[in-house]
């Protein structure tokens, strides 16, 4: 679950100060994690109360996206996602955006096929994003985790995303002239997935993404939520990215943040203690 929040942290910078270069700051000063750590922890707690089965599992998702997000009403969520969140009577919006796959790597994680992790997606993103292209990005991102940490190659990879989801006809080098900001599924998964491909680390692979352009923090959460399953993330990163979560959480929630329960950073441990985690490869 870390490689989301890294990614997540790593780009909140650049989001809308694109750097395209891989060379800068690992964790740049004002990092923070936003709506796509926030939402991604509470799918984790929704798994967690469904023992990571489909059965209610929407039902949960939503309780607990709702629930955890008006704690932290300055994360940065859309506004049709924000009123959904505080709204009365939360229904689906028949979005694509690619909110569906920052958030969906927890499936990955917890599912036992590439069946199952397709169900997990779906009922987790129904709530919100039940568009088809919102479907697709989500399941696609799912899939390529889970087979990124059950040991698939990235040629198997690329392969299956190619003849399932998208066509990967492309290089971060040749977009990155042009890629601009674009929060659908259908303009980032694919770049994601590439910037992991491309990658010849956990690191190389957020730096990749971000050096992609575009929505930077969502970009490098699905980028780094795929790395990190498929090259892990070492103790030492972990370990910073703990540190730093806690006390960007502290200067930037602290009304949400301090007393909370549940605590986000109890969630994630809890998560990788049922579900497992990749540390380093």
């Amino acid at each position: 679950m870390f490689g989301a929040v890294i990614g997540d942290m790593v780009g909140s910078i650049y989001e809308f100060d694109n750097h395209r270069s891989k060379e800068f700051p690992f964790f740049g000063a004002g990092c923070w994690p936003t709506d796509d750590s926030i939402m991604t922890v509470a799918v984790a707690k929704a798994l967690l109360e469904t023992d990571g089965k489909a059965e209610g599992l929407s039902e949960q998702t939503a309780r607990w996206m709702r629930s955890i997000g008006r704690q932290y009403p300055s994360c940065g969520f859309g506004g049709r996602f924000f009123d959904w969140v505080f709204g009365d009577d939360p229904k689906p919006y028949y979005s694509f955006g690619n909110g569906a796959a920052m958030r969906v790597s927890p499936c990955g994680w917890a599912a036992n096929s590439l069946e199952e992790a397709k169900r997990l997606s779906y009922a987790v993103t129904c709530v919100t994003h039940d568009h088809p292209e919102g479907i697709r990005g989500a399941e696609a991102t799912a899939c390529a985790i889970f087979l990124a940490r059950t040991g698939s190659g990235k040629e198997e990879i690329r392969r299956f995303i190619e003849e399932n989801y998208y066509a990967l006809d492309f290089t971060i080098d040749e977009i990155r002239p042009f890629y601009e900001f674009n929060e659908t599924c259908q303009e980032t998964v694919p770049q994601a997935i590439e910037a992991f491909l491309e990658s010849d680390s956990f690191e190389d692979a957020i730096r990749c993404a971000i050096s992609a352009g575009g929505d930077s923090d969502t970009l490098a959460a699905i980028t780094g939520s795929i790395a990190e399953a498929y090259y892990g993330v070492s103790p030492a990163l972990r370990a910073e990215t703990v540190l730093r979560f806690r006390n960007a959480c502290l200067e930037n929630y602290p009304e949400a943040y301090i007393d909370r329960d549940p605590d986000l950073l109890s969630i994630i441990e809890a998560f990788e203690d049922r579900f497992g985690a990749r540390i380093d490869r």
